[in-house]
């Protein structure tokens, strides 16, 4: 396994330089299950690693450019009235698709932002009483601005919770961004890049996931964790039970990637950040500087053996 997540790491690698690590929590998210949040700003890849990602994989994929005029059902599909069949038929908006961009998901206001909600944890769209099953699997890649930008919304809690990993791609590095510059824009090789997965291989993956061993002692460990994330007067809002679920299931997933049948504290200890960081309502003006230093913290505070 470990080879075939190299191979896959190496394709998107073509076209997103020096980034392997990231695409490693990109990747694990999807076979988690989950959906990613990639904050950071503009230029930096983030719709290349989205398209990227659902082209080695053989997924089909949409992207949505968010706007503060953009209406729900502008992603979800409405229905049209049909003169000729004297009925109202659904149009499927571009949420009905395996991979979805939801790029800058906070320029769009709150009300657009919760159309996603349904969809995001249901898998499923509802309209006018039907309900309609969205393609398996079902993976939202959504990009936001810092929100020192203008024309940002911040997404709620609520909305914040559905994501399972968020990640932030970071300036390239000089020996990066010097091949990057004399090789071209690397979104022009996506054409070339080779599937090497296919949508039918997903279910036996997730099912081998969810035969990773997790022990009592880790479970313990993890439950420390959201302990103290609850009862820190530096936290307002803590780590709730699916927040903790979340954060198993994500080990779950590197531990396999890993080659690994069982979960390690190490592998919590390297989520941590990335799962958790973004569910912690924080005191202090700047939210996320706050709840980086913060999971430092809660790290270097809560042992790995209960003494």
């Amino acid at each position: 396994m470990r080879k075939f997540i190299e191979t896959l790491v190496n394709e998107i690698g073509r076209v997103l330089l020096g980034k392997d690590e990231k695409i490693k929590l990109a990747l694990a998210c999807l076979l988690a299950d989950g959906h990613l949040l990639i904050e950071d700003l503009p230029g930096m890849g983030k719709t290349t690693l989205s398209h990227a990602l659902a082209k080695v994989l053989g997924l089909t994929y949409n992207r949505v450019q968010f706007t503060s005029d953009m209406l729900p059902a502008d992603i979800l599909g409405l229905s049209i009235f049909d003169p000729q069949q004297q009925k109202f038929t659904f149009h499927k908006g571009a949420i009905f698709t395996q991979v979805l961009l939801a790029d800058e998901i906070n320029r769009t206001t709150p009300k657009t932002q919760s159309a996603l909600l349904e969809s995001m944890e249901e898998r499923q769209v509802t309209n006018e009483g039907r309900t309609y099953e969205l393609p398996q699997p079902f993976f939202v890649i959504a990009t936001q601005n810092p929100m020192s930008q203008m024309g940002t919304y911040p997404l709620p809690e609520s909305q914040l919770d559905r994501f399972l990993i968020r990640i932030s791609l970071g300036y390239p590095n000089a020996e990066t961004e010097k091949l990057l510059f004399k090789g071209g824009d690397p979104r022009d090789q996506l054409a070339q890049l080779q599937v090497c997965l296919t949508p039918d291989n997903i279910p036996d993956i997730k099912r081998a996931i969810s035969a990773v061993k997790v022990s009592d002692s880790l479970v313990d460990y993890v439950q420390r964790l959201v302990h103290y994330t609850r009862t820190s007067n530096d936290i307002v809002v803590g780590l709730s039970p699916r927040g903790a679920m979340a954060l198993i299931k994500a080990t779950k997933t590197w531990a396999f990637m890993h080659e690994r049948a069982y979960v390690v504290p190490e592998d919590v200890q390297y989520l941590f950040s990335s799962v958790v960081a973004h569910r912690l309502v924080v005191k202090g003006t700047s939210q996320q500087i706050e709840q980086d230093v913060l999971v430092k913290k809660i790290l270097a505070s809560v042992p790995v053996v209960n003494t």
